[in-house]
């Protein structure tokens, strides 16, 4: 009986403990798309045992009593801590590190731990890129990496933007950085759809860059797009639609002031020709002599705003859907596009299909097999084509207030209906008979296969294509004077095939020495080639318009046919070696020699190698464990790099064939086009780095600071050649002369406050680079680059930065009191005032630059429970903009409209004035391009602001989703500048990518207007 009652008691008590216990349960998801975490680890704060989340990211946890604190953790998140009491049900929302140092970075032929890397790297992943809706990667990549200046130029549906890494350093060259994705080099990343894309990596420094040897020394650009995932299929889409809209404007005259100026221009004329010009014009502006622009009281029927009337509300759409999924052995993806952009510019618009699917697959336990494909479809449809000429964006300026669109006839009014006056159509005709389409199809992707020989030698074989078909459709209207009328219409078809192969062979070798020691080795061949064809056809004089560019023989004018094809090919062998010594102290060597069939028969080859080493400070037992300093690393790097971008053939002497007339007959010929040089060879850049990078307080704050010294050797320069020689191609291909950039870049990201429920981060960017030419050719005379608008508007001069501004300097204008000045000069007061020499010629010197001393971004982002808010502020400071468009909107007053600023011109009542007085354009004093043209073109952007709601993930289980997030977004909010134009980020003279625009940039002969554009977005996860 006694034992008995014991066990009764001990076994009651049991039940009790058991009664005692609690069950805890929960669901552990991602702060930043609310997906499930599966492996998270739950354990009791102090205690030994736990829990892990299953693939749905659920829980379950016996504790003893509800007094303890469970602590939540998981690689690559910050961990988490709760307190029990009086909970059963605790769902917890990780956020990722604000700098995981254990982030697998990509380099050229591999990845590295951030941790380990010696170079200077920049890395981005997809959702911080495509934070907002644009057509392509390298407008995304605005403001978001330090040393990485992107200039936005062109408002023009789809068209890029210019990536600079590091400032410019080559004259005649190509300096757009190169671009490599999922391991194929050289391809356009604009054609590309940016919401494939899974990161990106900017490799600045030598050591990074000199993997890619003769092409790395504008930088190397890393995309990798979006594969297959493990853990179970998931089906993703996001559709966003906006609109744009003009909301800067550029006032030009209304009807009365057009005719109170026009009337006034004439009046002046005695004072400008007494000898007996013309001093009234053609025809007065009158119901006698235009009765379908006045009334009989000689008002005007019309007061048309052309820019209102011009730059309607756009509408654009895109929608993106993945598939991605895939178990232990096979990882499979298929995403599919479409964009539907449109332009404020009437008609002008960009499609783009995009169809991409990987696969990976582990075949055996030592070969893995894989690739990629990317279809891409793409039209273009632009409508102001070519600078200078009589395009949209011009006609909303100059084409007078007094004509309207279309007469009640129907008939399409223009300037051409006023006597006197530049008879330009006015840009709706334009838009919708005068336009190019650009067609373009894309097969882009690779196949490779990974050995794995033993457990550390790897070898990887890997075939990379990229094949394009580009189709340039172009037609003007037989009706549009001044543009096509005289020569009856023009079309014409320009087709171009381009294909890239290359085929890369490495291994690689991960070797751990002992405990303290670690080393990965790279040693690989490469094989390269490229191919290029271009048909072009032409005709003039059609039947009817119907016919357009569809069928050229509509045309009973035929101008000459052109073809032309070309290839080259590169060789080269690569090696890397990377060295860790207790973790704390790193070296790499890299070294690639390169074989190039663009250059001369004496420079064929080159080798371009690089050094870089860092230093774990807070690996050191004197920081290690610190609470205040979480990371520091010190590093520096030096080494060389290449730029071979100058076209094909350039080394060999060329001839080019033509047609001459003999006997009466036309005859095919041979010209000497070009004449050559053996001797040409790379641009070698050599750079210096050295780096820090800091993190404090367990990574709350993360500061990253690089210096920067390149100097970039024997340029690629056009050296003049006499005329008389005989060349087609007055000029030769030399390396001659050499370039500093030298700057330094510092990003900060911090986390200011962060909370269970609420998180505030922010980030800053700043760079400057200091350009300067240090060396040219022979004499170091000055080199005048082009373009010439109205007089040269760059020099390139030794002592000075790419990018110089050059032209006369503007005083203002002749007064009544220094009428015997203005006489010395040939000019009369009301005239504008220059600078001029002792010996009394006009003073020409450097008015400018074009690229800015120092440029930053701040970014701020907030999260409370489900909202999330985020905006980023851009500033671009010291740097001018040239407004090439008042020469013809200020300086011609009776043939064209006038901006409203003329009505400040020069008048015996207001002689203080830059504005000459206004006068017939017959007796015009000659525009220059001065220093009134060369504006300040500072400006600080409100980039991106957006604001999303995120469902909570009780709701998303009901409706059976794992996410569902709704934004909304404006871009270029606002804008504050000086500068008199639509926008200062300006190009109008050279808008091409993979050309060199270093003398192009912040050139503004009527640009489209850069629009704000208000966005709604959807992201759901399945």
């Amino acid at each position: 009986m006694k034992k008995a009652f014991i066990y009764s008691i001990l076994l009651s008590l049991l039940c009790l403990q058991a009664m005692a216990q609690i069950k805890v349960t929960g669901k552990v998801t991602g702060s930043k798309d609310n997906l499930p975490i599966p492996g998270v680890s739950i354990k009791v704060k102090g205690a030994a045992g736990g829990a892990i989340t299953d693939a749905g990211g659920n829980y379950q946890i016996q504790l003893a009593n509800d007094q303890v604190i469970l602590v939540f953790s998981s690689t690559g998140f910050a961990s988490q801590e709760r307190n029990v009491t009086g909970r059963s049900v605790i769902n917890i929302q990780l956020e990722e590190k604000a700098d995981n140092l254990n982030e697998v970075v990509v380099i050229g032929y591999g990845t590295v731990k951030k941790s380990d890397l010696t170079g200077a790297v920049a890395t981005i992943k997809g959702e911080q890129l495509m934070d907002k809706p644009v057509a392509n990667i390298s407008q995304a990549l605005q403001g978001k990496i330090a040393g990485v200046e992107v200039s936005l130029n062109s408002a023009a549906p789809g068209t890029a933007a210019k990536v600079r890494v590091r400032g410019i350093g080559s004259i005649n060259s190509n300096i757009d950085p190169l671009y490599v994705i999922d391991g194929v080099a050289g391809v356009d990343p604009n054609s590309i759809n940016p919401n494939d894309v899974a990161s990106l990596e900017v490799l600045k420094d030598a050591s990074s860059t000199a993997i890619y040897g003769s092409r790395g020394a504008n930088g190397v650009i890393m995309i990798t797009t979006k594969r297959g995932r493990r853990d179970g299929t998931q089906i993703s889409y996001e559709a966003n639609a906006n609109v744009s809209e003009l909301y800067r404007h550029v006032r030009t005259l209304n009807s009365a002031e057009f005719i109170q100026v026009y009337n006034q221009a004439f009046a002046n004329g005695q004072k400008f020709d007494p000898a007996g010009g013309v001093w009234t014009p053609p025809k007065l502006l009158n119901y006698a002599n235009y009765p379908m622009l006045f009334d009989t009281n000689n008002k005007p029927l019309y007061d048309t705003n052309w820019e209102k009337e011009t730059y309607k509300p756009a509408f654009s759409q895109n929608h993106q859907l993945n598939l991605q999924g895939g178990n232990e052995k096979t990882l499979y993806s298929l995403s599919l596009g479409y964009l539907n952009q449109k332009g404020l510019a009437p008609t002008s618009g960009f499609k783009r299909y995009s169809v991409k699917m990987t696969l990976d697959n582990d075949v055996k336990s030592w070969l893995k097999v894989g690739g990629n494909v990317n279809l891409i479809r793409s039209i273009q449809r632009l409508v102001t084509d070519g600078n200078g000429s009589l395009n949209v964006a011009r006609a909303v300026s100059e084409e007078v207030p007094l004509v309207p669109i279309k007469y009640p006839n129907g008939i399409y009014a223009g300037n051409f209906d006023i006597d006197g006056l530049e008879g330009a159509p006015n840009p709706i005709d334009i838009a919708n008979n005068r336009y190019t389409i650009n067609n373009t199809l894309q097969m882009l992707g690779n196949v490779y296969g990974l050995f794995h020989i033993t457990s550390e030698l790897d070898f990887k074989t890997d075939f990379g294509y990229n094949l394009s078909s580009n189709k340039n459709n172009f037609f003007s209207s037989q009706n549009l004077q001044h543009l096509s009328a005289d020569q009856g219409g023009v079309a014409n078809i320009n087709a171009y095939d381009n294909y890239y192969w290359q085929t890369e062979n490495y291994l690689t070798w991960n070797k751990k020495i002992n405990d303290r020691q670690k080393l990965t080795a790279l040693l690989g061949a490469s094989l390269q080639q490229t191919g290029y064809e271009r048909v072009r056809a032409e005709t003039q004089n059609f039947i009817d318009d119907i016919f357009q560019y569809h069928y050229l023989q509509a045309g009973s004018v035929k101008s000459a046919s052109e073809s032309y094809d070309t290839k080259s090919a590169l060789s080269s062998f690569y090696a890397r070696l990377n060295y860790s010594l207790d973790d704390k102290y790193l070296f790499t060597a890299t070294g690639r020699y390169d074989g190039s069939s663009r250059f001369g028969v004496n420079n064929k080859y080159a080798f371009f190698p690089s050094v870089g080493a860092a230093w774990k400070v807070s690996e050191e037992d004197f920081l290690k464990g610190s609470k205040t300093v979480s990371n520091l690393k010190i590093r520096a790097s030096y080494g060389t790099s290449g730029n071979q971008e100058i076209g094909q053939a350039r080394s060999l002497a060329q001839i080019q064939p033509n047609t001459t007339v003999l006997g009466g007959q036309a005859q095919s010929s041979l010209l000497p086009s070009y004449i050559g040089n053996p001797d040409l060879k790379w641009e070698r850049s050599i750079q210096a780095d050295a780096g820090v990078e800091l993190g404090m307080f367990n990574d709350r704050i993360n500061l990253t600071l690089d210096y920067y010294n390149r100097v970039t050797k024997d340029l690629l320069l056009q050296t003049p050649i006499p005329w008389s020689a005989g060349f087609t191609n007055a000029n030769v291909y030399k390396n001659v002369g050499s370039v500093r950039n030298s700057g330094i870049e510092i990003s900060l990201n911090t986390v200011n406050v962060k909370t269970e429920n609420f998180t505030w981060s922010t980030s800053f960017l700043f760079s400057a680079n200091k350009n300067k030419v240090i060396k040219l050719n022979d004499g170091n005379a000055d080199i005048f680059p082009g373009p010439n608008f109205l007089g040269q508007n760059y020099v390139v001069r030794v002592g000075q930065p790419i990018g110089s501004f050059y032209g006369m300097t503007r005083l203002g204008t002749y007064s009544e009191a220094e009428a015997a000045e203005a006489q010395s000069h040939g000019l009369k007061p009301g005239d504008r005032k220059y600078l001029y020499n002792a010996d009394g010629s006009v003073n020409y010197s450097i008015i400018g630059q074009a690229y800015p001393k120092w440029t930053g971004t701040f970014s701020s982002s907030f999260k409370y429970k489900n909202w999330d808010l985020a905006f980023d502020i851009r500033f671009v400071q010291g740097v001018n903009t040239a407004a090439n468009f008042k020469h013809s909107t200020e300086d011609r007053q009776t043939i064209s409209n006038s901006l409203a600023t003329v009505l400040n011109a020069w008048t015996p009542q207001n002689q203080n004035t830059s504005i000459s007085q206004v006068r017939n354009y017959k007796f015009a004093q000659d525009s220059h391009f001065d220093t009134w043209w060369v504006e300040d073109g500072s400006f600080i952007r409100g980039q991106n602001f957006i604001v999303g709601y995120t469902l909570p993930a009780a709701i998303n289980e009901k409706l059976n989703i794992k996410r569902l997030r709704i934004y909304a977004n404006v871009q270029n909010l606002f804008i504050i500048t000086k500068y008199t134009g639509y926008d200062p980020e300006v190009d109008t003279f050279n808008q091409t990518y993979g050309s060199n625009a270093s003398f192009s940039q912040n050139l503004d002969f009527f640009s489209t207007p850069r629009p704000r554009v208000w966005n709604l977005g959807v992201q759901l996860t399945f």
